[in-house]
């Protein structure tokens, strides 16, 4: 059982990602992001289920395979595994309350989160349609967690997504283990306002709309808040959604600000929004105003942090 703790985020990864020797072929798949730069951050916890319902390696690959309407997944010597893993699955699942987030091994017909080959039972070709029978039951058991695949945390758009969703469910995990008040809850709502705003505005508006009364039933609408948080969280930024953000932040400094100042502002918001600087370029600029010019509110405001900067993942979105 891998219990919360407010100090260490918690993170599931496929073990070959880290480097260990667990793949059919008795390789591995390290990944370099994850090695290297997230693992400053977060203590992972490597799981390799073909190797845990004790397939060895090296070993026969599996394959994903349609039979008689149903997928299994099926050793290259004709074996099937389907039960074993979805077992181990429902058997890990419900033991990762305390993790904020999970990283795949893409492709994997144990571990793949989308586009796993699926091979026709004919044998005569395959689509791309599949799901691995582990990650199946993860998701199934752990619908809040973030989840992601080594290949797609490539994408910067993606990496930057996937962090932010697991400092915030760890964000989250902490109130929830301090223990959620009505006074608690909206706190924590409101230093998500913009982040909430850069995602989802109507999630923003929804959630806000749901803690407007919190005199009955503050629990009931924690577990749909943390929800509804997670979703929007998920949806993809725009630069149309940023500009909007950095604008309304733009706006506590405008009495404070020179012109000259608001005018450098006003500027680098407006080539973030043309694509030529990168959203860190007028971040690092507001951050430079707060600090000159404290507000407390702001200073609160997740969206300006939502993650350690040594990452790196503002600098090319």
């Amino acid at each position: 059982m891998y219990k919360f703790d407010p100090e260490i985020i918690r993170v599931g990864i496929s073990g070959c990602l880290v480097g260990q020797k667990v793949r059919f072929d008795g390789g591995h798949k390290r990944s370099d992001f994850c090695t290297e730069q997230l693992a400053k951050f977060v203590e992972f916890v490597p799981v390799c289920p073909e190797m845990a319902i004790g397939l060895g390696t090296p070993r026969p690959s599996i394959r994903l395979i349609h039979q008689g309407g149903h997928v299994i997944a099926q050793t290259a010597k004709g074996e099937d595994v389907t039960t074993a893993l979805r077992d181990y699955g429902r058997t890990m699942a419900p033991q990762f309350d305390g993790l904020s987030g999970y990283i795949l091994c893409a492709k994997s017909p144990s571990c793949g989160m989308e586009r796993v080959r699926v091979y026709h039972e004919s044998n005569k070709g395959n689509a791309k349609e599949g799901v691995g029978i582990y990650t199946q039951e993860l998701m199934q058991a752990q619908p809040l967690l973030p989840l992601e695949e080594d290949g797609r945390l490539n994408d910067p758009l993606l990496r930057e997504s996937f962090v932010t969703r697991v400092f915030a469910l760890h964000d989250w995990q902490t109130l929830c283990h301090e223990g959620i008040t009505a006074a608690r809850l909206i706190a924590f709502h409101s230093r998500y306002k913009y982040l909430l705003m850069a995602h989802h505005r109507e999630s923003y508006q929804e959630l806000g709309a749901l803690l407007s009364d919190l005199s009955v039933e503050v629990m009931a609408k924690a577990d749909k808040y943390i929800q509804g948080l997670m979703l929007a969280l998920a949806k993809p930024v725009t630069r149309k959604n940023h500009t909007n953000v950095l604008q309304h932040l733009q706006g506590y400094f405008k009495l404070m600000l020179n012109a000259s100042q608001r005018q450098e502002l006003a500027h680098t918001i407006a080539q973030y929004h043309q694509g030529i600087l990168p959203l860190l370029a007028p971040i690092t600029l507001l951050r430079h105003y707060l600090n000159e010019f404290p507000n407390e509110y702001l200073h609160q405001q997740v969206y300006l942090n939502p993650h350690p900067e040594a990452l790196r993942l503002r600098y090319g979105i």
